[in-house]
Formats: C-alpha cells, sequence, structure tokens
C-alpha cells in the first residue's frame, strides 16, 4: 500500500451514536493529514449521544458534522472509496454488512458500550472517557503502521491484531 492519498476509514456500530463517533472524531482530529475518518450505523440513531458529544468538546475535538448516519450511505455511488472498515460494538461485528466497494480491509475493535453505563452522571462521564481512551490507543496504533512497508494481508493482520491485544491486556 505505497499509495500516497489519504486513506478512507470507516467505524461502524449498531447505533452509530457513541463508539463509532468517538473513534470518527478522534481519527479526524490525531491523523487528518493521511486519513478520513467516518462513522456509520446498521441500524443508526436520531443523533449522536450528548455523552459522547461533551467528552469531544472537553478534549478540544471538533463536534462539527457528526451525525448518526446509515452504513448504507457508505455503499452508495459518489460514497467516499473505504480503505479500512473497523467494527466497534459486538453486534455490528456480527450482522451482514453491505458489500463494500473495493474489498477494504477489516477488523473488529469490540470496545463496551458506554451508552449502556447506569449510575450517576459522573459514572456516565467515566464510562465515555474510558470508550474513548480504549478507542484512542487503538488508533494511535493503527496511523503508526509502517504502511508503506505492509502488504494488504499484512496490513489486515496488524489492524486485527491491535484489537485483539489490547482487549486481552484490559485496555
Amino acid at each position: 500500500m505505497t499509495e500516497h492519498r489519504k486513506y478512507n476509514v470507516l467505524f461502524l456500530c449498531t447505533h452509530n451514536s457513541a463508539r463509532s463517533i468517538l473513534a470518527e472524531a478522534a481519527l479526524n482530529q490525531l491523523a487528518s493529514d493521511r486519513f478520513v475518518g467516518y462513522s456509520a450505523g446498521s441500524h443508526p440513531g436520531t443523533a449522536p449521544n450528548p455523552y459522547a458529544l461533551d467528552l469531544l468538546r472537553s478534549q478540544g475535538i471538533s463536534t462539527e458534522g457528526l451525525r448518526s448516519k446509515s452504513w448504507d450511505e457508505f455503499a452508495e455511488d459518489g460514497a467516499p472509496q473505504i480503505d479500512f472498515i473497523f467494527t466497534v460494538c459486538d453486534n455490528a461485528a456480527g450482522e451482514v454488512c453491505p458489500i463494500w466497494p473495493g474489498h477494504p480491509a477489516k477488523a473488529h475493535w469490540g470496545v463496551p458500550d458506554p451508552s449502556t453505563a447506569e449510575g450517576s452522571d459522573d459514572d456516565k462521564r467515566k464510562a465515555f472517557l474510558q470508550a474513548y481512551v480504549q478507542m484512542r490507543k487503538r488508533i494511535e496504533l493503527f496511523t503508526n503502521l509502517p504502511f508503506e512497508k505492509l502488504d494488504r494481508i499484512a496490513i489486515q493482520q496488524e489492524m486485527q491484531s491491535i484489537g485483539t491485544s489490547l482487549r486481552e491486556k484490559g485496555e
């Protein structure tokens, strides 16, 4: 993969309101010079979770343009060609996805759903922060891969390994 264009990355979750939104915004903040992050859901909600938006703002990350959207938007004519797809919830990983043009590399990076956190507002904010930190660590590892030195199969293996190794470490 020696192309010198920005890579398009799609983060998928069922409702596209929390984890995938956090990942999209984090990638665009961390590596917008090399990647364009998108997010979508199989059954999108009506809007991003307010806790997710508050967390992003607290991290100095713009929330402008973030919205819950269907993954069907990315399988339509005229949609950006996606290079990499990450499912970030176990439900989306098990669903039948659309056929993606260009056959992007895929990996599952399961993260517990912060929107199901119970308790006080502080407890919920902590759950969102924990999900964000997990996603950010994985995104940092992904964006630091030596893409120019790896073939498609090696990249796919590295992508999956990032999600698996951090999960095993409890991160």
